[in-house]
């Protein structure tokens, strides 16, 4: 067996029991050279006489899924799959699995964070206070405030019980949202729309795909509360990121907390010059025990499909 490892946090100077196991498993590693996502002619190139394919953050075409020779399974390392192309994998007969809530609590870790750092201006405080300047700054509490949570998935509902922790008022909308789970906890189901006109937070937790792409519109924000704070630690390209910065230099939005970008990585940005807007690597699910969920049920489940066991995390 050939198996090819693109996740950056997967590497062979750092050994761990997931990669032990795939050691043991397969004949042959190819592991990610450049510290990066790749592009479809390094995957092309890489993919060469692969079985199987733990795949990082690449985007995974057709192009790249109708070139490999020998590939049985593509397993995301991660919950998300928007960056593969399933009907492609389908029909050349691959197997893609993923990772769901391995990395949940790791994001919606970091959700808190941005919402406290955007509120306060935390980064911007430290940065001032580092260079001697004794500023005074005005933030907001987030002490009953109202949170609107869009997605309420493992992600969502972790987010909806530390917000809950703060005393914020938690509504939430998901095309699919588990209702019975909404009225146990004490979270209002509601519509975009109400959302937009009722949270003095929103934080993004839907899967992209075209139906989401800039969901988070010039015109939906500007039905928005004045001084929403936003949050995205899901996927670039549900805001409308080009509509923020009239938003931002008007005052009605509050901030942005983004960990998730139209184009990544992000380079030189407008972004850079509000102290109420703070920036994250795409870093969400980069803890030590996600990075660890993750590995473990990505290998695990490469090892069961080429195996011929049963694996409950195949994407249909």
């Amino acid at each position: 067996m050939k198996i090819l490892v693109t996740p950056t946090s997967l590497q062979p100077n750092k050994p761990t029991p997931a990669l032990e196991a795939l050691k043991e498993f397969a004949d042959e590693i190819i592991f990610n050279p450049f510290s990066r996502p790749l592009v479809q002619s390094e995957l092309k190139e890489l993919l060469v006489g692969c079985d199987g394919y733990v795949a990082g953050l690449d985007y995974i075409d057709a192009d790249v899924i109708n070139s490999c020779d020998k590939l049985r399974v593509i397993s995301r390392y991660g919950a998300g799959v928007d960056r593969v192309d399933i009907e492609a994998a389908k029909a050349k007969g691959i197997v893609v699995c993923n990772t769901p809530g391995a990395n949940s609590q790791a994001v919606a870790d970091l959700t808190l964070g941005l919402m406290l750092a955007v509120a306060r201006k935390i980064p911007s405080l430290d940065a001032k206070t580092k260079a001697a300047q004794w500023v005074r700054s005005t933030g907001i509490e987030l002490y009953e405030k109202t949170i609107g949570i869009l997605g309420l998935g493992a992600i969502g509902k972790a987010v909806a019980k530390r917000a809950q922790g703060f005393s914020m008022k938690v509504m939430a909308y998901d095309p699919y949202i588990d209702t019975a789970y909404a009225k146990e906890n004490n979270i209002f189901c509601a519509s975009l729309e109400k959302i937009a006109e009722s949270a003095d937070v929103i934080s993004l937790h839907l899967p992209y795909m075209p139906e989401t792409r800039h969901i988070i519109s010039g015109d939906l924000m500007r039905s928005m509360k004045p001084g929403v704070i936003i949050i995205n630690t899901s996927r670039g390209g549900l805001i409308d990121e080009e509509e923020t910065f009239a938003l931002l230099d008007s005052g009605h939005l509050g901030g942005l907390g983004l960990d998730a970008f139209e184009k990544e990585p992000l380079g030189e940005t407008l972004f850079a010059t509000y102290d109420n807007v703070v920036l994250t690597p795409h870093t969400a699910a980069h803890t030590k025990e996600a990075t660890s969920n993750m590995a473990n049920m990505a290998i695990q489940n490469l090892i069961d499909i080429l195996s011929g066991n049963d694996c409950q995390f195949i994407i249909k």
